[in-house]
């Protein structure tokens, strides 16, 4: 078994995986001030309390789009684990043709590993999380780049707090795209709207590369959006676990 984490702008998600067989998954805040020892109780409470026996892990591997997290965390999986971590960082096999391979974040080339190794490309991988992500690889299985948007959660929250008169709100799809009040209204903006543009810019997509595209999404913010979608869209809340597995596994392979 192997413990993976993924850290995240706002969650960082953890992961028990026994021969490609996903255990446990759990998530907690991400707090980049905190101590190794900190992260290290927290991770350690966490799977007590799921009944996972820590001496039973052989390796553990990490992502992270939080840099002064990763010192502290590295340290904390040692301390909980006895294992030392592997980062994911480089390009993991894939073939990167965007401007400067390096600019791109450790969670992308994770749900690459991942889509590319269930999925005959082309392929559009959707994130909706922190930030509202859709990236492509083309069908020779290059990737090729895609769009950044603000996400769901940020955008709402700088409309309430930039409008005297439009308040906070909880996420849900109301009864009608036309909203007739101020609550239903944001949040037809919010869920129809980003449905809208996920499902435009999947169209502008497929028109720029002359092809349809299987379109793989993950993030946790993706059950209020994907439902009201008009594309086909297939949903892998673990993907990235299952990324960072697959990664571990040529990691473990190419240092035997």
């Amino acid at each position: 078994m192997i413990l993976a984490v993924d850290v995240g702008n706002t969650n960082i998600v953890i992961g028990c995986i026994d021969n490609g067989k996903i255990v446990f998954s759990g998530r907690l805040t991400t707090k980049s001030e905190k101590t190794d020892m900190e992260i290290a109780v927290m991770l350690k409470n966490i799977l007590t309390l799921n009944g996972i026996d820590t001496a039973a892990f052989e390796g553990a591997i990490f992502s992270s789009v939080v840099p002064p997290i990763n010192k502290a965390l590295k340290s904390a999986i040692k301390l909980v684990t006895g294992k030392d971590a592997y980062m994911v960082s480089g390009c993991e096999g894939l073939e990167i043709v965007i401007d400067d391979p390096a600019q791109l974040g450790p969670d992308l080339i994770v749900g690459a590993v991942a889509v590319l190794d269930e999925f005959k490309p082309p392929i559009a991988l959707v994130d909706l999380g922190t930030a509202t992500t859709i990236f492509v690889i083309d069908k020779m299985g290059r990737y090729l780049g895609g769009a950044i948007m603000p996400g769901i959660t940020i955008s709402q929250q700088a409309l309430s707090s930039c409008t005297s008169l439009l308040p906070s709100i909880s996420l849900e799809a109301p009864n009608s795209v036309i909203g007739a009040n101020t609550v239903d209204a944001m949040n037809s903006g919010a869920v129809f709207g980003n449905a809208a543009m996920i499902d435009g810019m999947l169209d502008r997509i497929e028109t720029e590369l002359g092809s349809k595209v299987t379109t793989i999404a993950t993030g946790g913010l993706s059950r209020f959006i994907l439902a009201h979608c008009r594309h086909e869209i297939i949903y892998d809340e673990n993907l990235l676990l299952k990324g960072l597995w697959l990664i571990y596994q040529k990691h473990r392979a190419q240092n035997q």
